[in-house]
């Protein structure tokens, strides 16, 4: 506290970022300030204004950093940014951080194409969305496409054409192709442009045109033209049905209230573009107990728009929030148009916010009723694991472990947790493989039980030695039962270890049938009878996949490019074309092996030099 004090003397009086960590040097909090003098020496002064969370969240700080900005909106912009990467504990979290798909209009291409993106590029294109689903994209493109014949393909096409031959589309008459020359650049326009107006709402004008071609057609007894318009009337009229229309004077909003239960809110978002509804979507919050309305949305919406990539003219809030004018400012600059922050008091604008709120709220009961179910499933589950192992007591904390390889390299373990029968996914931690080489289970799964509870008795030591809370190291605390992803040969294996530690904790095997399916557990040398229908045979299954996918996971992040790795990469004058080349030519390693230096020659793409590296290098000089 001594060493916090020093600090806090010496803070400037300028905006900033502070960063509070823990006595293990973990972020738990990141904040910014006007003034970080001020600021950060409130968190020390006395607590009787702090809520719940701030109290507990200043016993855990051992240390803070800070960064200095020039202005509050540099502030702003770089707190975004940290929390969005370290996603510190005591900070509001979304839970469901999400990249929006958009349509994307090709504008800057002669002849443009229709697409789907999640990245937003300056790069002359024109965008629509963002859209809450990509399958409604996929749906309204094909729509597009079926009554509009532009091409798909990636070509880089001017107006004399590509003089390339023209793909399949243009042969069964879903493309005009461009690429033969033979298309107008101001008639593919046109179409462009009509494709514009119906991703604008403005479809209506198209209908009655469409309608018109289609009576036309029918009375010049050109009855499969006119069907074939009908098709595409009822397309259109498709897209324009799951537009709802929600303000006439057609401008883009988003329109943000949320709801609020004890520990968790869930905000609602409606995209409103072009004065029509064209998405919605929920966040749930973390950590909302004990803070303020004004403060869950103005937590909010530096998460969510520090992260999505289009800023709409006009943002309608259910609650004030905190740093209006900077959020406002910094808003404006992402979009580089004006954007206005408002909270409606009457009005139209007023029940839109009222039926956005009221959407929150339908959709927080039912997440807290499927939460209420999940606990009670799992209340049973460890229920019943407490009866078929003869525990004293209900187990609270489970840990699940698994070992990852792929033909005897690069094996890693994992542990995966379950508190209270739910996952606890900040206390999953994985583990390289160290002491062992080669593919040997057994021995992996010693060295990651005993790496684990090596660490955790000598943090649990160091813990109680400075009277601190179990709760603060990362692997203090201790499980009431283990499961390990094998049989009996794995469990004589890990309880060697426990001997040596002196650990007496339940330990279970947890054993796949011929398919490799969950069969069941082995405890104390015997496979337990568990009814495949019961919770805790699913609780068991649940956590031996969690398991498994989480160290299948890691190897993968491990070995990344290494994992298309040949011995072919060390030989001269052999890139990766060459090596896919040799590989399909020959059919495998073998082949190349055996291949003569003039068999290697004929290969496409190499040449002598090649040819003569990759035979030296099998065959010595």
């Amino acid at each position: 506290m001594k060493n916090l004090q020093e600090q806090l003397k010496i803070l400037p009086e300028k905006p900033g970022v502070y960063i509070m960590k823990d006595s293990h040097e973990e972020i738990i909090y990141i904040g910014k300030a006007v003034s970080l003098k001020n600021r950060v020496r409130q968190y020390f002064q006395s607590s009787k204004n702090h809520s719940i969370k701030v109290k507990s969240m200043v016993k855990q700080i051992a240390d803070f950093e800070y960064i200095v900005t020039d202005s509050e909106l540099e502030a702003l912009i770089l707190e975004c940014n940290l929390i969005k990467k370290h996603r510190p504990r005591y900070n509001v979290l979304l839970k469901d951080d999400k990249t929006y798909p958009y349509i994307k209009v090709t504008l800057q291409e002669t002849y443009p194409r229709i697409l789907m993106t999640r990245r937003l590029v300056k790069d002359g294109s024109k965008y629509f969305g963002p859209y809450t689903s990509s399958y409604v994209i996929k749906q309204t493109l094909e729509v597009i496409r079926h009554v509009y014949p532009i091409r798909v393909c990636h070509k880089k096409i001017e107006e004399n054409g590509s003089g390339e031959r023209p793909c399949l589309n243009y042969h069964i008459k879903q493309c005009v192709g461009p690429c033969t020359g033979n298309i107008d650049v101001n008639e593919y326009g046109k179409m462009i442009k009509e494709i514009i107006q119906i991703l604008d709402g403005k479809q209506d004008r198209l209908l009655e045109k469409l309608k018109e071609k289609m009576q036309e057609a029918s009375s010049k007894m050109e009855f499969e033209k006119a069907a074939q318009i009908r098709d595409q009337l009822r397309a259109l009229e498709q897209i324009a049905q799951k537009q709802k229309m929600i303000d006439t004077s057609g401008s883009d909003q988003d329109v943000i209230a949320f709801a609020r239960g004890i520990e968790e809110a869930c905000v609602q978002i409606f995209f409103v573009r072009k004065g029509k509804l064209i998405g919605r979507e929920h966040y749930m919050l973390d950590g909302v107990n004990g803070m303020e309305r004004r403060d869950i949305m103005t937590q909010f919406m530096k998460q969510f728009y520090g992260g999505t990539p289009f800023i709409p003219r006009e943002i309608l809030l259910q609650e004030e929030i905190d740093d209006l004018e900077i959020i406002q400012q910094w808003l404006t600059s992402k979009r580089e148009g004006k954007v206005e922050i408002k909270v409606p008091l009457k009005g139209e604008k007023k029940k839109l916010v009222e039926m956005v709120q009221k959407n929150a709220l339908i959709t927080l009961e039912q997440f807290s009723e499927k939460m209420r179910r999940e606990k009670q499933k799992g209340e049973q589950a460890l229920k019943e694991l407490q009866e078929v192992l003869h525990l004293p007591k209900i187990p609270y904390r489970i840990e699940g472990f698994d070992i990852s390889n792929i033909q005897g390299t690069d094996s890693v373990g994992s542990m995966v947790v379950l508190e209270d029968g739910k996952p606890k996914k900040s206390d999953y931690r994985r583990f390289k493989i160290k002491w062992v080489h080669g593919a040997n289970d057994y021995a992996s799964m010693q060295e990651i039980i005993h790496r684990r509870f090596t660490r955790g008795l000598e943090e649990r030591e160091d813990l109680q030695r400075k009277n601190l809370s179990m709760e603060q190291g990362k692997f203090s605390k201790l499980p009431d039962v283990i499961m390990i992803d094998g049989g009996l040969g794995h469990l004589q294996a890990v309880i060697k270890v426990f001997v040596e530690l002196g650990l007496e904790i339940p330990l279970c095997g947890m054993v796949k049938d011929d398919k490799h399916r969950t069969r069941g557990l082995i405890y104390k040398g015997n496979e337990l009878p568990i009814d495949k229908n019961s919770e805790l045979f699913r609780m068991i299954t649940r956590l031996q996949d969690e398991a498994h996918r989480f160290a299948i996971t890691y190897h993968q992040n491990l070995r990344g490019k290494s994992s298309l790795y040949s011995i072919l990469d060390d030989i001269p004058n052999v890139g990766p074309a060459r090596k896919k080349a040799l590989l399909r030519h020959f059919g495998g390693m073998d082949g190349i092996k055996k291949a003569t230096q003039e068999q290697l020659k004929e290969v496409d793409g190499m040449n002598e030099k090649a040819a003569q590296s990759v035979y030296e290098f099998f065959h010595g000089k």
